[in-house]
């Protein structure tokens, strides 16, 4: 239970710390400009921080395959990389057509799965944290991949805005950052005792929040000029970040009970088509697509809702696991414990 609160208040704290950030930036912007501009141009190295923490707290283990996961990684990717990105355009287009740059930035939101806290949220709804933790390099590398690719297709379709994406670009400020982020997680791995070592990635994982506070506070202030005079389409993006989270849940639900997933697998579904991975991709997007602060705000906008809705989600999967556990049969949620990891495998909220 405690447990449980934690959590709740958590998510709710990263959205007011988001939430302040929107608030503290556009007042710093608006109240002056020159201070406003001082802040935008340090943009680039806030973004450069927050890639390098991600990857650095990027938790990669050694796996053993067990019987049906490659079925179940299958399903999720597919789902993750083929179905959620059709339904986000559909989406996208509904409520955002003729808003080019909102659309964008809205349809980034949507294409990439989380890579990092969705596992916290998936040890409280009793999910299969194990076979969550072997999705996340294969989302991680998939979709820096078909970054491009889902940008070139989806935009290009959606006239008016055409991206051309600077590949030497995003190798300089991804890959270098990457390897550098993952040397150094590897050096301190062996150098440091476990306790200290685990200590020292949750601690990155508590401050990476804040790093996305700044990031926000640097893009309203050096923005909100070019923001305030699009007020009126927040509503059309909080809306249509609404209805995905409703549909792709729909989505999962159905998929879980057509291919008759077992109740830690049908919550780490839920879980990996629900959380977007909405810091990386907002960092991508400030050096893929630069000066287009539209973009960036449809993206932080989505990051609003999204902490709300995975607590939402835990709750709801834990009653049905509840009611699940009441009906007979019950033995065979006993069976997949072990399969789940939900004994073994520590994963920190947030």
């Amino acid at each position: 239970m405690l447990r449980r609160i934690s959590n709740f208040l958590t998510s709710s704290w990263t959205t007011l710390l988001l939430f302040g950030a929107i608030v503290t930036g556009s007042l710093v912007g608006l109240t002056s400009s020159s201070t406003g501009a001082t802040l935008g141009n340090g943009v680039d190295l806030t973004v450069l921080g927050l890639i390098f923490l991600l990857f650095f707290g990027l938790r990669l283990q050694r796996f053993s395959f067990q019987h049906g996961d490659g079925r179940f990684v299958l399903l999720a990717w597919c789902t993750n990389f083929l179905i959620v990105p059709a339904i986000g355009f559909l989406i996208a287009s509904m409520f955002l057509a003729g808003k080019p740059l909102f659309f964008t930035g809205v349809i980034i939101y949507f294409m990439a799965p989380c890579t990092d806290w969705f596992l916290g949220f998936t040890r409280l709804a009793h999910g299969n944290t194990r076979l969550g933790s072997l999705l996340i390099p294969v989302n991680m590398a998939t979709q820096l991949l078909l970054y491009p690719v889902y940008l070139t297709l989806f935009t290009q379709w959606h006239s008016g805005f055409e991206i051309t994406i600077a590949r030497d670009t995003l190798l300089q400020w991804f890959v270098i950052p990457l390897l550098a982020a993952r040397a150094l997680h590897l050096v301190l791995q062996r150098a440091l005792p476990t306790t200290l070592f685990a200590s020292t990635l949750d601690t990155v994982a508590r401050v990476i929040p804040f790093v996305i506070a700044v990031l926000v506070v640097q893009i309203f202030a050096a923005n909100i000029p070019t923001i305030a005079d699009h007020l009126s389409v927040v509503t059309l993006i909080l809306a249509a970040v609404f209805v995905f989270f409703i549909t792709t849940y729909v989505m999962g639900d159905w998929l879980s009970r057509h291919f008759r997933l077992s109740y830690p697998d049908r919550a780490l579904l839920a879980m990996i088509t629900a959380a977007r991975n909405a810091p990386l991709m907002l960092g991508v997007t400030v050096v893929a697509i630069p000066n287009e602060p539209l973009v960036y705000a449809a993206i932080i906008i989505g990051m609003l809702v999204e902490f709300p809705h995975l607590a939402t989600l835990t709750k709801l999967l834990d009653r049905q696991r509840r009611n699940v556990t009441e009906q007979p049969g019950t033995a065979l949620l006993a069976e997949h414990r072990h399969r789940s990891g939900l004994d073994v495998v520590a994963v920190p909220d947030g």
